[in-house]
């Protein structure tokens, strides 16, 4: 009887590439194999046009609000104040700023224009989340999830918004894909790239860095497979990747206090979906659907779970510390739910499919191609009434934007302007005065906010020195209905305008109250 002898395994470098070609051949085969720069061209452009299509209507219509208005400042500073700027806050946006300042030096500071790069942002979201989906599962999956994410409320939101997380969307998603690329067919090339897309999530919002967790489950499944490569190319571009941005990620850290009134209750927790998806209509559903949808993806569980569930879980916990549970922090998980209702509804189609053509002869790709737009319908129809509330001004923020057609239309040379309230009046009504040479002076502050290095300037401390000749003051505020408009000015400032000035004129807005105030003769 002869003995068994044992395989002879070769463990050198060349084995393991080609044990990395051999798993990433199987991975291309097991998806479908390659794809024509034609289906490329649809999977991509036709959610990215439909995301257009839904953003660009209107943009400008929607005033912006206190954090729009936090972009437009720290955009149109120098580059010497931006950086004092980021100095004491914001130092995670800098990126993002430096990029709206290179943008409103050409194309303005019209709402319009500076929500233009968002809307751009998260229609290339759209088309790489198509991209994604096909490269996952099918074209279909990835065609549909990419409709879903057009007209998702939040998505149209964010995309006409002039913040980072429309591009917080794309980044993450391209990184995913260029991971996806990278294991399909290793390569120096395809792994610098995938290593090279990594600051651009940090850069576009920290929050967005946790997909990372579920770039490490594809690769756990990668080595699984046999890929005895792809851990090891992992963790280098990784490293190095956030390596890139750390500095910025530590004193970021060191500026959370600038959210520490963040503190979510668990109410705010079972709000999440609404919040998240800017309807329950559609919130609902896309979480439940989803969640079955991980049974039909369970092979990729390990890159779905971590990237939609990990990262609401651990801000929440975390939010005592970091104050980072906001659901506009998390849109970017937004593309994995859909991607597995969407694997959950062509899984569905591609079932009705068979039986119609057992029965009546009918072609699967047109049971499915019906299907696709018929889910597309009813998700837009269900979405409406959340993007009509999307495309709305905030009904709790106040209304600069009349208020500084008033102070425009009624101003005169010599007019000072004063604010009392915690809602960034002052960076509002700079905003909403911008441009104009004769706006009212702000007589109440004794180091501007680029002398500061920061948002809001620091207030004078002998406000009756600093007064004195101004004959008419206008004051803006925030402060809470019926209560004094001074309310939340210092008591030596409330006292000089009670004693020196009268009230002559007051103008109430939704959520802002503009006041005329003339010296006391």
């Amino acid at each position: 009887m002869s003995a068994v002898q044992p395989a002879v395994t070769d463990h050198g470098p060349d084995a393991d590439r080609d044990a990395a070609r051999a798993a990433a051949a199987g991975r291309r085969h097991a998806r479908g194999g390659s794809h024509s720069t034609a289906s490329t061209a649809m999977v991509f452009l036709l959610p990215a046009a439909v995301a257009l299509g839904f953003s660009l209507p209107g943009i400008g219509d929607r005033q912006l609000w206190r954090d729009e208005h936090a972009t437009w400042w720290a955009a149109t500073l120098s580059f010497g104040d931006l950086g004092a700027l980021i100095k004491n806050i914001d130092v995670v946006f800098a990126p993002y700023y430096v990029v709206m300042h290179l943008w409103i030096a050409v194309f303005g500071t019209s709402p319009a224009a500076m929500r233009l790069p968002a809307a751009g942002a998260m229609a290339v979201a759209a088309g790489l989340l198509g991209l994604v989906g096909r490269r996952l599962f099918t074209v279909g999956t990835g065609v549909l999830a990419g409709l879903l994410f057009a007209v998702v409320p939040t998505m149209i939101r964010y995309g006409e918004e002039t913040r980072p997380y429309a591009f917080a969307v794309a980044f993450a998603l391209l990184s995913t894909l260029l991971l996806l690329r990278a294991l399909d067919q290793p390569g120096l090339k395809r792994w610098a790239l995938y290593g090279g897309s990594i600051p651009l999530i940090g850069c576009s919002h920290m929050v967005s860095l946790s997909v990372l967790a579920g770039h490490l489950g594809l690769v756990v499944m990668a080595k699984r497979d046999g890929d005895r490569t792809a851990h090891r190319a992992f963790a280098a571009v990784a490293v190095l990747g956030v390596s890139a941005i750390l500095p910025m990620l530590v004193q970021g850290a060191g500026q959370s206090g600038q959210i520490a009134w963040n503190n979510p209750t668990f109410q705010d927790l079972a709000d999440y979906p609404q919040e998240l998806f800017g309807s329950w209509a559609i919130g609902g559903p896309v979480m439940v659907i989803g969640l079955s949808g991980l049974y039909v993806a369970r092979k990729y569980a390990a890159l779905f779970g971590p990237w939609v569930l990990l990262p609401p879980v651990l801000t929440y916990l975390t939010s005592d510390q970091l104050h980072l549970f906001l659901p506009r922090y998390l849109l970017f998980t937004v593309p994995g739910w859909l991607l597995l209702v969407a694997a959950a509804a062509i899984g569905a189609a591609d079932r009705l499919a068979k039986e119609f053509v057992a029965r009546v002869g009918v072609g699967r790709r047109g049971v499915v191609t019906v299907f696709v737009l018929a889910t597309v319908a009813v998700f837009a129809e269900l979405a409406q009434p959340g993007i009509a509330i999307a495309r709305k001004s905030n009904p709790v923020e106040p209304d600069y934007r009349q208020a500084g057609r008033i102070v425009a239309r009624n101003q005169q040379a010599g007019d000072g302007i004063a604010f009392s309230g915690h809602l960034s009046e002052r960076r509002a009504m700079a905003y909403e005065l911008r441009g104009d040479s004769g706006r009212p002076t702000e007589v109440l502050l004794s180091r501007s906010a680029q002398q500061s290095g920061t948002y809001s300037g620091v207030e004078c401390s002998e406000p009756v020195k600093c007064l004195a000749g101004t004959d008419r003051l206008w004051v803006v505020s925030t402060s809470q209905a019926g209560v004094t408009p001074f309310a939340d000015m210092s008591a030596k400032t409330a006292t000089a305008l009670n004693t020196y000035f009268t009230v002559v004129r007051t103008d109430n807005l939704a959520n802002v109250r503009v006041l005329l105030l003339e010296r006391v003769r």
